[in-house]
């Protein structure tokens, strides 16, 4: 077994149910109260306590409207909608917490890269530098006819646009402002050094940004940069900006695969591969016993949502799932979405029959990944497992509801796997990227965003 150190984040989203549509049904669900600064602190403070890596909050701009052509189900289940802002949960986490982390979805292409940029800076502030930035492009067709962004939405093209909107985010964060350019002379009445501090006279092909940052660096200056992209362009793209990257995989077999393309990719942009921290979507199910936390699946998968998972599942791949009789066998189906889906799965249980009930029994419960379910050291053998067949370091753990399944791997998981010796007993200190990586608060010299990092004349 593996003795890697594992990571851990915990997956949520500012909605109802996030992954698991029907379970806030659920009468120990939490998951409606997700419009409570109650919720989010509670939940925050339950995961540092559990020593946690990061809460990581997704974020979607748009509908699941492809099920039916419509949104009724959508709607009507809670699949996602209604979504509140992730950014503005944060500033109360951090307040009530000391060493937990943040990872907050936010897209390329929807919003202005500077203002943007000096969100991130303020969080990175007021966080004391436990930001992180998933990176997304956005997928949902429905965000864009609700914000103008001409023919910006093609595929390839979003991570095109991608690509520089970090430039000009590395600009503002790296090259700006001089380290020491914030002297707070009172006996001079010199708050900052002017000479210290730098337009970035970005002209590119998507951005024209020629100022300054509005913000003074922040501890870490440039957030952890997560991306979850699983296309070709989406793993060319975090294999040269990524630190975490995130992949959604019912079996070993698809993540072994993206990891090694992942890191083989890192290589060719000078990065040191091992430096690149993958994580697998998982759920967890853990009782004292097997008996005990097979009841208490079985107990969550009557709230499944047949339509709530089909909205999801139809949203993720394109294809309009009502379309086929619930207990049709999908093999035959001739699509590249589906087939694409089912090798995967198929793979991952051989011998299933795969039909759209099936997938939403599967797909209803924490998503496409995983769904783990027994003892505390079933659960943990599991993890190492996965660890050692895949080369993927740690988990990002999705919930069946909230917070009882991150309650139940705080009590039962996390203490097995520190007596195993591969789940930290406490936080180290400092920023997050200093938590994570045990290095600098800042960029890796290796990592793209380090070169736009600004040496003073004083030293050149």
């Amino acid at each position: 077994m593996s003795k890697k150190r594992i990571y851990l984040n915990a997956f949520d989203m500012n909605c109802v149910g996030h992954q698991s549509p029907g379970l806030w049904r659920h009468p120990k669900d939490r998951s409606s109260t997700y419009n409570t600064i109650e919720y989010w602190v509670n939940l925050a403070q339950l995961l540092e306590k559990g020593k946690i890596d990061g809460l990581f909050i997704a974020d979607v701009i748009g509908l699941y409207d492809v099920y039916q052509n419509s949104r009724e189900a959508t709607v009507r289940e809670g699949t996602q909608v209604p979504v509140n802002d992730p950014a503005m949960l944060i500033s109360a986490m951090a307040y009530a917490t000391e060493h937990l982390g943040f990872g907050l979805t936010a897209s390329t292409t929807f919003e202005h890269p500077y203002t943007f940029a000096r969100r991130i800076s303020t969080l990175d502030h007021l966080t004391k530098g436990r930001i992180a930035w998933n990176i997304v492009t956005s997928y949902l067709e429905s965000g864009t006819k609700n914000i103008e962004i001409g023919d910006k939405f093609e595929h390839t093209k979003r991570y095109d646009i991608a690509d520089e909107y970090l430039e000009v985010c590395y600009k503002l964060w790296e090259n700006s402002w001089e380290d020491g350019a914030v002297v707070k002379d009172a006996k001079k009445g010199v708050f900052t050094e002017p000479a210290k501090v730098h337009d970035i006279a970005h002209h590119g092909k998507y951005f024209d940004v020629p100022g300054i940052h509005l913000c003074e660096p922040s501890p870490q200056r440039t957030p952890v940069l997560y991306q979850a992209g699983g296309s070709p362009r989406g793993i060319q793209f975090a294999s040269k900006h990524a630190e975490l990257t995130f992949i959604s995989a019912p079996g070993k077999e698809a993540t072994s695969k993206y990891v090694k393309t992942l890191r083989e990719e890192a290589k060719k942009h000078g990065r040191d591969p091992e430096s690149l921290k993958v994580l697998a979507l998982a759920t967890v199910i853990v009782a004292e016993t097997e008996e005990k936390a097979q009841e208490k699946y079985d107990d969550l998968a009557q709230y499944i949502s047949y339509e709530g998972a089909l909205t999801l599942l139809s949203g993720w791949s394109g294809i309009d799932f009502s379309q086929f009789d619930p207990d049709e066998e999908l093999k035959y189906i001739e699509t590249n979405a589906i087939q694409s889906m089912l090798e995967s799965l198929t793979k991952a249980s051989p011998n299933k029959k795969w039909t759209p009930r099936e997938l939403a029994n599967f797909a209803g419960i924490g998503g496409l990944g995983p769904v783990f379910v027994g003892t505390p050291e079933k659960i943990a053998d599991e993890f190492e497992e996965w660890i050692d067949d895949t080369d993927i370091d740690g988990f990002n753990l999705a919930y069946a509801i909230t917070p009882g399944t991150f309650e139940d791997i705080v009590e039962f998981v996390i203490p097995e796997l520190q007596k195993r010796g591969i789940f930290k007993k406490e936080y180290d200190e400092g920023t997050l990227r200093e938590k994570l990586f045990g290095e600098s608060s800042y960029l890796r010299p290796d990592h793209i965003g380090h070169k736009y990092k600004r040496i003073p004349e004083s030293i050149k």
